[in-house]
């Protein structure tokens, strides 16, 4: 899969997922792209999950035509994310195209 971190994920988490293709946010000069904004440019550019840590995010778009697979992290802390990558990439390992996951803390 194609997976896109939005800025507000620590980049360790791509050893997480190790199995997909994973820039950031940051890498693609996007930093600072509102998340309405955000979103269309990844369907764009052909990416298959966005993971974030914005908890509002699905709250403030409307999801209902969205491509692209949303992965709402529990935390934003790297030391804590770093403890459970094998439970984040467990989590992305299941999803649904279009989806918006949650993964809550273990």
């Amino acid at each position: 899969m194609k997976v896109l971190l939005d800025e507000s994920v620590p980049v360790q988490v791509r050893q997480a997922l190790t199995d997909h293709e994973v820039t950031t946010v940051a890498d693609l000069g996007w930093k600072g792209i509102e998340n309405g904004e955000l979103l269309a440019a990844a369907e764009r550019a052909g990416f298959e999950v966005l993971v974030l840590a914005d908890k509002n995010l699905r709250y403030q778009q409307n999801l209902t035509r969205n491509q692209v697979t949303m992965v709402e992290l529990w935390t934003n802390h790297r030391p804590t994310l770093e403890r459970h990558f094998a439970y984040i990439a467990l989590a992305c390992s299941k999803l649904q195209p279009g989806a918006y996951v949650v993964v809550e803390a273990p």
